[in-house]
């Protein structure tokens, strides 16, 4: 059981052959297998002979290993991407976590319709291919914020609560990163519970200052006014007008008209 595979994204920002060769060294693992393509860790992960898979990578290595991982086996992660937000959301030591499923799509720690999700297909599916790199957190930021202005009216009905232009999805209390400061979305999730969302019913400029000000300030956006949300649930269900980016993790999903949000509780064992 203690038999460690270890999954590598060669592309990562911060790997590199000498960083492989110290991680290998450190772990050693019985086996190294290297990504060729998206999606190819989650092949990896369902064929790893031990039964203890690490990853070095980033959240989208962690994602896809995620989706992969057998039953039995727990995740191990050296955190080498861009922002990290699993590992250091969970911190260093071992832990037993929720996990979240989009559409069947398991997810570590957050997932969206609407800003995040636009943000990512522009961020990550667009522009990465075209400078072949990714996105700083500046670079985010300022799409973020570019969409913000242009506003965003009803656009989805969540089932049960009503309608909204945007929502956010997370199974703790940290959405993201800006560079070291943790943006805490939904401050009551926790790896340990159900899965919490909140959904503006409409944004506009000022709201969205507003918005982002509560964030800074550790509130979030639970409870806020004009703010659908919920808490430590196991089930969402989201019924768009016209067919919206729905991502996971920071992983674009495509298109949907209609995404449910499932919690696995006390799913996996995470070593950090």
């Amino acid at each position: 059981m203690n038999r460690r595979t270890l999954i590598v994204n060669p592309n990562a920002s911060r790997v590199t052959e000498e960083r492989i060769t110290e991680v290998v060294a450190r772990f050693r693992p019985v086996e190294v297998l290297r990504t060729e393509h998206r999606g190819h860790a989650t092949e990896l992960a369902r064929e790893a002979p031990g039964g203890q898979v690490w990853v070095l990578g980033g959240d989208g290595l962690v994602n896809e290993v995620l989706n992969g991982l057998r039953p039995d086996a727990v995740l191990g992660i050296v955190p080498a991407g861009g922002s990290n937000v699993v590992a250091r959301a969970i911190g260093s030591g071992v832990r037993r976590i929720s996990v979240g499923r989009v559409n069947g799509r398991r997810f570590a720690f957050a997932a969206g319709i609407g800003v995040d999700s636009d943000v990512v297909r522009e961020m990550e599916s667009e522009a990465r291919t075209r400078l072949g790199r990714r996105s700083s957190d500046l670079e985010y930021a300022r799409a973020v914020a570019g969409r913000l202005l242009g506003g965003y009216e009803p656009r989805m009905e969540v089932v049960g609560y009503g309608r909204a232009a945007t929502i956010v999805v997370s199974n703790d209390a940290v959405f993201t990163y800006a560079g070291p400061l943790p943006l805490r979305f939904l401050p009551a999730a926790r790896f340990e519970l159900g899965l919490d969302f909140a959904a503006p019913e409409r944004m506009t400029a000022l709201s969205s200052a507003l918005l982002f000000t509560r964030i800074l300030a550790g509130r979030g956006l639970a409870d806020a006014s004009g703010v659908l949300s919920g808490h430590d649930l196991d089930r969402i269900e989201v019924h768009c007008d016209v067919p919206l980016p729905l991502q996971a993790d920071g992983e674009d999903l495509g298109d949907v008209t209609e995404a449910i949000f499932e919690v696995e509780r006390d799913a996996i064992t995470v070593f950090v």
